[in-house]
């Protein structure tokens, strides 16, 4: 041991243990409590819930699109598997997404309440005391002016105070800060985030989306039962459906015909409604990005196509199915193909399966095929089924298909009867005397999405109150500055420093303390001293 060091100098030369002090529960639950609440993981988070919406858009929706999920697991029923046990078609409610989602809540809300406090801690306190060395600031000025010491004091504050500074006089010396709209509307910006996410955490629960087929001349009236497709939120009652109807009175589309590559080119689609609400009733339109807007329900315009009245008789005469059809356009000349069903009547079950062109021309294979999708020349076409249609067994079946496992054809195919071809008014005779069967006439269809979301208002609010927020936090500087005023010397002359000092990088800085000096000594004869 050398004589010049203590008795208990470690040189390190023996290896020790350091003791830690252990946690116990409630230690650990501070430490991830703080881990949670920092600015580091909300943005982590905030990046999280980004990529957590990536599948909500690669993938459909059973919320917004269950008839894409449904086309997804016929095409790849082994990937669906896959992405469904992980929960990609229902994202937005999925275990992951939402336990993010809250995640993300806790943390904004634990970084909010402890910078809150203080900020309002903050803008109680005055600004901080001038230093004894001004000099040492990187912004300083120091200039000599002939005048009363009082009065340029005074002088000294009234200018900061019109700057938009707060002051805090002390003896010789005027402090002055200003910015704290800065942190204001950074916490406003916070604020807003988490207003969006209780929004629509709240909206969700209460909103509801649903889709229905209204043929020309029909009305739909907004009840539960009337509609094809329904998804309610979690709260959703039946009784929060607005009263009203629409009838479709015309569709109008408008195309644009290519002589160079013989296609028809869609311009524009235009719905020709008459809501009736309240007992009275208006003309509407529905565009396509143009949705109507009742009551705070929006009626989105989804597709259109043709639903032929098909009319069928029996052997006797008796018309047993007399209803427009819709049909499902393939083709941009809106080739569709349809379904329908004759439950009772005839000889048994009957169904058949259609297809309509709207401008029908013969391929040189004899097959028809549509040129334009205007009904310049319609032709209607079904091959019959007959059977049990499983109607009668309880369970749910897709008017737009028909399930033939069970069925025995009896037209087309291989069966030796011609397929049913019918122009616009004309009727067939089915085989065997099962009866007849006519292409009455071809209304049109619209499909349209109605949709209600009671968080679009606070949404839009909170949106402006986040824009807001950022673009005060990207302006407003934090500032501090300060000007002493020393006591006259011998010739009657004082001596005025100026400095100031941001809070982070300011460019500005230096020309804002060259205007506060200007601005000083404007009306005096002065001699700048150092800078």
């Amino acid at each position: 041991m050398e004589p010049l060091r203590p008795s208990d100098y470690d040189d390190g030369a023996e290896a020790h243990t350091i003791a830690q002090p252990s946690l116990d529960a409630g230690g650990w639950a501070r430490f991830f409590w703080r881990q949670l609440t920092s600015m580091r993981t909300a943005l982590v988070l905030l990046l999280l819930l980004a990529l957590a919406s990536i599948p909500g858009s690669l993938v459909p929706q059973r919320s917004s699109n269950p008839n894409g999920v449904i086309q997804f697991e016929r095409d790849d029923p082994e990937l669906f598997a896959i992405l469904d046990g992980l929960q990609f078609f229902d994202t937005f409610t999925s275990v992951w997404f939402s336990a993010i989602y809250l995640l993300l809540f806790v943390s904004l809300i634990g970084c909010i309440v402890p910078r809150a406090q203080h900020h309002m801690k903050a803008l109680r306190q005055p600004p901080p005391a001038t230093p004894s060395r001004l000099e040492r600031l990187e912004h300083y000025v120091s200039i000599q002016l002939s005048g009363d010491r009082a009065a340029l004091l005074t002088r000294a504050e009234r200018l900061v105070k019109k700057a938009g500074y707060r002051v805090a006089p002390a003896d010789g010396a005027v402090a002055a800060e200003r910015g704290y709209l800065r942190e204001t509307a950074n916490l406003a910006f916070h604020l807003g985030l988490v207003g969006i996410l209780v929004a629509l955490a709240a909206g969700a629960g209460y909103k509801y989306s649903g889709q229905r087929i209204i043929i020309e001349g029909q009305t739909f009236t907004n009840q539960l039962t009337s509609y094809d497709f329904f998804n309610p939120g979690r709260f959703f009652a039946e009784e929060s459906l607005e009263p009203y109807s629409l009838t479709l009175d015309e569709f109008v589309p408008k195309y644009e015909f290519d002589l160079t590559s013989g296609a028809a080119h869609a311009l524009d689609f235009t719905a020709n409604l008459v809501v009736t609400e309240q007992g009275s009733s208006r003309e509407a339109q529905v565009k396509v990005n143009e949705p109507l807007d009742i009551q705070g329900t929006s009626v989105y315009l989804l597709g259109n196509g043709f639903a032929p009245w098909v009319t069928v008789r029996s052997a006797e005469g008796e018309i047993v199915f007399s209803q427009p059809v819709p049909f499902l356009p393939q083709d941009p000349n809106l080739t569709s193909i349809g379904v329908v069903k004759v439950p009772d009547g005839l000889r048994a079950q009957t169904g058949l399966i259609g297809f309509l062109y709207p401008s029908a021309v013969a391929l040189p294979s004899g097959a028809l095929t549509s040129v334009y999708p205007e009904p310049d020349q319609p032709v209607l076409t079904f091959n019959v089924f007959e059977g049990d249609l499983g109607l009668n067994e309880g369970v749910p079946r897709n008017v737009y298909s028909l399930d033939t496992g069970s069925l025995t054809q009896i037209t087309g195919g291989d069966t030796g009867e011609d397929s049913v071809i019918l122009n616009l008014g004309e009727s067939q005779e089915l085989p065997g005397g099962r009866g007849s069967i006519e292409f009455t006439s071809l209304p049109r269809f619209i499909s349209v999405d109605i949709h209600r979301d009671p968080t679009q208002l606070p949404v839009a609010l909170f949106s402006v109150v986040i824009l807001g927020g950022l673009v005060v936090s990207l302006f407003v500087t934090r500032r501090r500055a300060w000007i002493r005023v020393h006591e006259a010397d011998e010739q009657g002359s004082v001596r005025v420093e100026f400095a100031a000092l941001a809070r982070g990088d300011d460019p500005g800085l230096a020309v804002e303390l060259e205007r506060l000096v200007a601005d000083f000594s404007q009306e005096h004869d002065h001699k700048l001293v150092s800078s």
